[in-house]
Formats: C-alpha cells, sequence, structure tokens
C-alpha cells in the first residue's frame, strides 16, 4: 500500500519521486529559488557583497537540487542508506545556507528601504519573502528525509 511519504526503507526513483511528500518539493524548491536568484539580481544595492552571497546560494542551491533531483530521477542512487543520509545531510545544508541568506538579504532590504522607496526596493521585499518560502521549503523537505533515513 502506498503512503504519502513513500514505503519504509525506500527512495523513489523515476517518476514516482512525484508522488512521494519529500520528493515532491523539489520542484517547489527549484521554482521559488529561481525566483528568488532572478529578483535579487535584477536589483542594484550599493554594498554589493550581501547580494553576491545571496545569489551565490541561490545559484549553488538550484545547481545541487537540479542534480539530485536528476540522480533520483534517473535511479542512480540504489536505493541505499548512504543516499537517504546524503539526502538528509544536503537539505539540511541547503535550509541553512537559504536561512542565512534569507536573514542577511532582510538587513539589507531594510537599510535599504531607509534609502529610498525605488522599485528595488518593492524587488528586494519580494526576493526576501521567496527567500524565507524557499528555506521553509528546504527544511520540511530535510524534516521528511529525516523521518524517511530513520526507516532504514
Amino acid at each position: 500500500m502506498a503512503s504519502n511519504t513513500g514505503q519504509m526503507g525506500y527512495l523513489p526513483s523515476g517518476g514516482a519521486i512525484f508522488c512521494t511528500i519529500p520528493d515532491i518539493l523539489y520542484l517547489p524548491e527549484l521554482v521559488f529559488g529561481g525566483l528568488v536568484l532572478s529578483l535579487v539580481a535584477s536589483t542594484l544595492v550599493d554594498p554589493p557583497n550581501p547580494q553576491a552571497y545571496v545569489i551565490s546560494v541561490a545559484i549553488f542551491c538550484f545547481i545541487v537540487s537540479f542534480l539530485w533531483l536528476v540522480v533520483f530521477a534517473c535511479g542512480s542512487h540504489r536505493n541505499k542508506s548512504t543516499w537517504a543520509s546524503a539526502d538528509v545531510a544536503y537539505h539540511a545544508f541547503a535550509a541553512l545556507l537559504y536561512l542565512s541568506a534569507s536573514v542577511l538579504l532582510a538587513l539589507i532590504t531594510i537599510l535599504y528601504s531607509l534609502a529610498s522607496g525605488s522599485i528595488n526596493y518593492k524587488l528586494n521585499i519580494a526576493a526576501v519573502v521567496f527567500s524565507f518560502l524557499t528555506t521553509l521549503l528546504y527544511v520540511i523537505h530535510t524534516v521528511f528525509s529525516a523521518i524517511r533515513w530513520k526507516s532504514f
């Protein structure tokens, strides 16, 4: 019998990754991460270093999440518990990276709001919202991946 979190001790492959709870979150993570990347890249802020960090985190997580999705879709993981633990480790690391980037982006947005109320401020607000939503998706993915990992 199939369940929403997948079978215990089972890593899905192929089209089954779109039917289990932790793995179905790959697509929203990629969409929201891409939105963060495009929104931050379209703004201009005087201290560029925090924005560069946010873009670096977004690019890194986007590429690795896409590769992780491809590995699971192709079935290259061979149903081993090491892949389940690597899944938990990666998503926890990505959640931590996105949390740090989100807080930094929110701080820069608050400081930038004091300078002007231009379109860049509105884009930064949208980027902050999507950045925190992406962080939440990675945290949820980490929790459900940890539950699946414990079943091995």
